[in-house]
């Protein structure tokens, strides 16, 4: 089942916080890229809650916990070549997605939008495979990468390719990035059980009879298209920025076949407490993204460090977005650094959202998702790394080199609310 973007984009932002190679010399004083074989392992557990569930149409319970666990192996095939293999496994119980289907279960239980299902769509596992490969040049100023990305959970299969390039220039004070990614996604649409042939319930109550606008989707592919440039660059002894954009393109199946619509000119049918579907989100089959940002980093002393962050977004679906950050890196001495951390979102709703039995059955395209609605958020966290160069903590032969545990905490106005905790360890080969 689909997790909200909000979960994966933490997730994101944290593994690729470890993402980290050493510089050493051989006996040939060539500077190699990995000097011996890494481990991160890394830990994510989200929870949240809120009352604007998109499976029940925008009311209802949203209540989710996710864990997830990944282990990245980076290999040095020489001085210049890097082989990584990421292999991760979420879990998820989700009071929403449980009401794909709200009437299998505890058949004792009050069917509503706001209590969760007992039954199979309550949890899903996804489990993902992303192996890559990063060739160096002889004189460290440039570094060629090809990636894969594999990943399958019970509704949604997708396959990935991408490359990338980057370059350093001016004695390595400015950095050039490009990227390229392509996803071949496959839907195994879960459509809710009221809409599915043969559905029947003495129970349902409305006037008339019920007849949904449901038909069910032709195409059940999508297709993503990523291009990403950057370009940093060493302002001073103390500061230094960078600029990036991305251009996305999709392009299939961009509606998620669960959850449900409710329209404000068609009758109401329940049973007992929950309604039952008008239709499902109808979204265009195309959607344009660019994002494009600006980081800047300043060295205040030994002790702080300021890192601000802020990124502008548009799409063809009418919604713009502003985001800032601000994190201040602590120095509490040689081995412990402290990040106390800030984030502000904010965004417009997409042109085709709408609150339950906003929509009418007239219209081509609507959505009940609130992560598609206009809405500010804010996040505060703190996290704390130690570091120990020399490796001198040992497990199963390797050395401990980090250890970084973040807590945070986020919050919407439309009253969903989070918890997020990582931890990640990164061990050296002897």
């Amino acid at each position: 089942m689909k997790r909200i973007t909000l979960r994966k984009t933490f997730q994101v932002i944290f593994f690729l916080s470890f993402w980290m190679g050493l510089a050493q010399e051989d006996t040939s004083y060539k500077k190699r890229v990995l000097e011996a074989a890494e481990v991160d392992l890394l830990f994510s557990y989200y929870g949240q809650d809120g009352a604007n569930a998109a499976v029940t149409g925008g009311e209802g319970t949203e209540k989710l916990n996710d864990a997830t666990s990944s282990i990245i192996v980076k290999i040095p095939l020489n001085a210049d070549d890097v082989l990584t293999a990421d292999i991760g496994i979420s879990a998820y119980t989700s009071a929403s997605s449980s009401n794909v289907n709200p009437f299998d279960g505890d058949a004792n239980r009050a069917v509503s939008p706001f209590s969760a299902s007992s039954g199979a769509s309550k949890q899903d596992v996804l489990v993902h495979f992303n192996p890559s490969y990063q060739h160096t040049s002889e004189n460290r100023n440039s570094v060629w990468s090809a990636n894969g990305y594999v990943s399958s959970e019970y509704d949604y299969f997708s396959l990935g390719l991408g490359g990338g390039y980057i370059g350093l220039f001016n004695e390595k004070n400015t950095e050039f990035s490009v990227s390229a990614k392509v996803y071949f996604d496959t839907w195994n649409p879960q459509y809710p059980i009221e809409l599915r042939d043969g559905f029947f319930d003495s129970r349902i109550v409305g006037g008339g009879t019920y007849t949904p606008y449901f038909v069910p989707f032709s195409n059940e592919k999508r297709n993503t298209y990523a291009l990403s440039l950057g370009l940093s660059q060493i302002l001073g002894k103390k500061i230094q920025g960078a600029i990036f954009m991305d251009v996305v393109l999709q392009n299939g199946l961009l509606s998620t076949p669960f959850q449900r619509v409710y329209f404000g000119d068609t009758p109401a049918f329940f049973i007992e407490e929950f309604q039952l579907a008008d239709d499902v989100e109808r979204l265009p089959d195309h959607r344009f993204k660019i994002p494009f940002g600006a980081r800047l980093n300043y060295y205040l002393s030994d002790t702080f460090i300021l890192r601000s962050y802020y990124r502008f977004y548009y799409d063809d679906w009418g919604i713009t977005s502003h985001t800032a950050s601000l994190e201040v890196p602590v120095q509490l001495n040689d081995s412990f650094t402290l990040y106390p951390l800030y984030r502000f979102y904010t965004q417009r709703a997409a042109d085709y959202f709408f609150e339950k039995e906003g929509a009418i059955s007239l219209y081509d395209f609507y959505t009940s998702d609130y992560d598609l609605s206009k809405y500010s958020s804010h996040q505060y966290g703190i996290g704390i790394r130690y570091s120990d160069i020399f490796t001198r903590a040992k497990v199963l032969g390797f050395g401990l080199k980090t250890l970084d545990l973040r807590l945070n905490t986020y919050n919407r106005n439309t009253g969903l609310n989070a918890f997020i905790m990582t931890l990640g360890t990164t061990f050296v080969a002897d």
